[in-house]
């Protein structure tokens, strides 16, 4: 599908793309990929990771500025959108700025790909997106449904859109991984609730999705990874054996448990192998045969959460992948 084809990559220097890059350049023959970013010192170092590629371009940019948007996108075959303002606890504390990117910045890439007749584009978003709690999920609920949208807005245009969902990267900057790997050998960790779970995804996991996506979206979708669940105290105690659990209360905007998929969502979901698809339910496009495929519809109150998940992840399991990603762990 990518042969000779342009990508461009929004939000491009960070976890995400620092995977999907490499892995979708050693698959696919591509004429160009751009990575555009408002990190200009981020750039600098990832552009030595691919020096010699003369695939590979970068971007200076913000997807908050239109006009840089419309000029980054001329060329462009296919765009994957992962720029957020996503931390949650600066979300909370940081709304207006929040709302700029994750919201306005949304609707600029819209109208931007749309208008350069981009043929695809693919969203990423969050298990914070369902039934959101905090800013960062609410915001990022309001750009899945502008993407869904999107596809009716663009009229007879040929742009399609679609969103990726997933929970948290194992291993990725700022995520509890690496957080209790910092803290390990030092008596403690910190707890937030002895009940909490959570989805894990890895990073190559994420891309494939990414990649499933575009291959068989009509426009629309939200495709949900089937991603196993943790204890967060079996997470602690695969990293440190002998640390005592401090319980310090869930942070603003926290979740006990984490959702991708409502009960209000089940209508319009069906299941496949390896993932969900949250069809949309505007112009009765959950009942089109060619988006639903070889689904099967969930159960009406079908929903999926983190403490209630078919697949769980052992401390065993755990450790394993660490010792595996050991050199990575923390750095994307």
């Amino acid at each position: 599908m990518f042969e000779n084809s342009s990508i461009l990559v929004t939000g491009g220097t960070g976890s995400f793309g620092q995977t999907f890059i490499p892995m979708t350049l050693a698959k696919y023959n591509l004429k160009r990929l751009v990575v555009f970013s408002r990190d200009e010192m981020k750039q600098w170092e990832m552009a030595k990771l691919f020096e010699g590629d003369d695939r590979v371009r970068f971007f200076i940019g913000d997807v908050r500025d239109k006009d840089r948007l419309y000029r980054a996108l001329n060329g462009i075959d296919y765009v994957v959108h992962a720029a957020a303002t996503k931390i949650v606890p600066t979300a909370e504390y940081n709304p207006f700025e929040c709302v700029k990117t994750n919201v306005n910045g949304a609707m600029n890439l819209i109208d931007a790909c749309i208008d350069r007749g981009i043929k695809r584009v693919v969203a990423l978003s969050t298990d914070k997106a369902s039934s959101p709690a905090n800013l960062y999920g609410a915001t990022k609920l309001a750009s899945d449904k502008l993407f869904i949208a999107g596809n009716s807005y663009a009229g007879s245009d040929d742009t399609r859109f679609a969103v990726v969902r997933y929970g948290n990267v194992m291993g990725s900057r700022g995520s509890v991984i690496p957080f209790f790997l910092a803290l390990k050998g030092k008596g403690s960790l910190p707890i937030t609730d002895k009940r909490m779970t959570r989805f894990m995804i890895t990073l190559e996991q994420g891309v494939e999705l990414v990649w499933h996506a575009f291959d068989n979206m009509i426009g629309g979708e939200i495709y949900v990874k089937k991603i196993p669940s943790i204890k967060v105290t079996d997470l602690a105690l695969a990293i440190d054996q002998e640390a005592e659990h401090e319980i310090i209360g869930i942070r603003p905007g926290e979740k006990l448990h984490e959702e991708m998929i409502s009960s209000e969502d089940s209508a319009y979901t069906y299941s496949y192998e390896g993932h969900y698809k949250i069809l949309p339910a505007i112009h009765d496009w959950s009942q089109d045969p060619a988006r639903i495929g070889n689904g099967i519809q969930v159960p009406y109150g079908f929903c999926y959460t983190s403490d209630k998940n078919e697949e769980w992840m052992c401390q065993e399991n755990l450790k394993l992948w660490l010792s595996e990603n050991a050199s990575k762990i923390g750095k994307i």
